[in-house]
């Protein structure tokens, strides 16, 4: 496997589980209907584990183009490699939100809330605030790659004993930080699943909330620059946990 299509495969196995559990709460009829947060936050740690156990071994896993960003500026990605890592990402979570709605393709035909339908697909905010939806999402991402640069003691990336860690950590985020904006914390989870969203035929969708869309996108950016900043300040080339 190239490490191209294990960025694709990865992204996408994160999309089919978070992305699922999502529709498998606020879907009209599920059997997990209305059973709150607490699942969708263990739902998309659970997708972050089996991505990163499934495909550290091909690509590093980065499954995160904030995350490919972060490791690049800290040295441990080559920058060469990170516009086609993000292709891969954006492919893969489209091919996973996509597969997302042909699994539970007759619950958006029973769903009426168009907000609920999107909400499957995409993040939004709790409080439409920009400038405070911006900083949650720079916050979350900053701890995510902060964390993760820790993690990644190559300059590949992640390995699959990292997984568990890693889908640990996500599930912190989600649980304490993802109260405002549905922490997106990753430009292709959330902006290719949006296209995806403007494209299928769902019935009774609304639009796609373009006006928000850059929040998940910059935000997630400028979270992992300021991660890879701090790292590099804080590096000790003697500290085994910089190498």
């Amino acid at each position: 496997m190239t490490p191209f299509l294990g960025e694709v495969i990865g992204t996408a196995i994160l999309m089919l589980l978070g992305s699922g559990v999502v529709a498998n709460v606020v879907l009209t009829g599920t059997k997990g209907h209305n059973s709150g947060w607490i699942v969708i936050a263990w739902g998309w740690a659970m997708g972050v584990f089996v991505a990163v156990f499934t495909v550290a071994a091909f690509s590093g896993a980065h499954i995160n183009p904030a995350v490919s960003v972060g490791l690049a500026i800290a040295g441990k990605f080559e920058w060469a490699r990170v516009p086609l890592y993000i292709v891969a990402q954006f492919t893969g979570a489209a091919i996973g939100s996509g597969l997302v709605w042909v699994f539970y393709r007759k619950h958006f035909e029973q769903t009426e809330d168009a907000d609920l339908k999107l909400a499957v697909f995409c993040t939004g905010p709790a409080i439409r605030d920009p400038v405070g939806n911006l900083l949650c999402e720079i916050i979350g991402t900053f701890l995510l790659v902060f964390a993760v640069l820790f993690l990644a003691v190559s300059v590949f990336g992640l390995g699959a004993l990292d997984a568990l860690p890693v889908g640990l950590l996500v599930l912190a985020i989600g649980l304490s930080l993802g109260g405002t904006t549905g922490y997106a914390i990753n430009p292709a989870r959330d902006l290719a699943p949006r296209i995806m969203h403007a494209l299928l035929p769902i019935p009774g969708k609304r639009d796609s909330d373009w006006g928000y869309a850059w929040v998940p996108v910059v935000g997630p950016l400028i979270g992992a620059a300021l991660a890879a900043g701090l790292y590099l300040l804080l590096a000790d080339p003697t500290d085994i946990r910089f190498r």
